[in-house]
């Protein structure tokens, strides 16, 4: 079972099905995935949350570094993130893309775009992500 196999067996109860993310394109170099915007992600302001975006970010950057990673070795963790949210959307769908801005052997750091349907520019972020030792497929499958 690859990766991407797995995170679609396991996202079943979690917050990617909870808010409807699916993967679009997912590579060492590119990671693609989308989610549609609706009451279940607004703030009270009836926008999209800035933490949806960020959580957004932050799982295209790690299935980036997963798949950058040996996961019988290494769990990757997220350990920083940062995002500047530009401009508000209240409906549609938004897409993330996240490329590597560095690959090391300890640390990695993505850079993330959300965009709406129309390509604009939504939010922007980097993500740091540490490499914890640790098999993280025997933790994915609960063993």
């Amino acid at each position: 079972m690859d990766l991407l196999d797995l995170l679609r067996e396991h996202s079943v109860r979690t917050v990617h099905d909870t808010l409807g993310i699916e993967v679009d394109e997912a590579t060492r170099e590119r990671v693609v995935i989308s989610m549609p915007v609706n009451e279940k992600v607004h703030q009270f302001t009836r926008i999209l949350h800035g933490g949806v975006s960020v959580l957004l970010a932050e799982s295209a950057a790690s299935i980036g570094a997963a798949l950058n990673t040996d996961l019988t070795q290494y769990s990757p963790v997220g350990v920083e993130i940062n995002a500047n949210h530009l401009r508000s959307i209240s409906k549609g769908r938004v897409t993330a893309t996240a490329t590597p801005v560095y690959i090391g052997q300890k640390m990695m750091v993505w850079s993330t775009e959300v965009r709406d349907q129309r390509n604009r520019l939504i939010s922007t972020s980097r993500c740091t992500l540490m490499l914890k030792p640790g098999n993280a497929l025997k933790l994915a499958k609960g063993e």
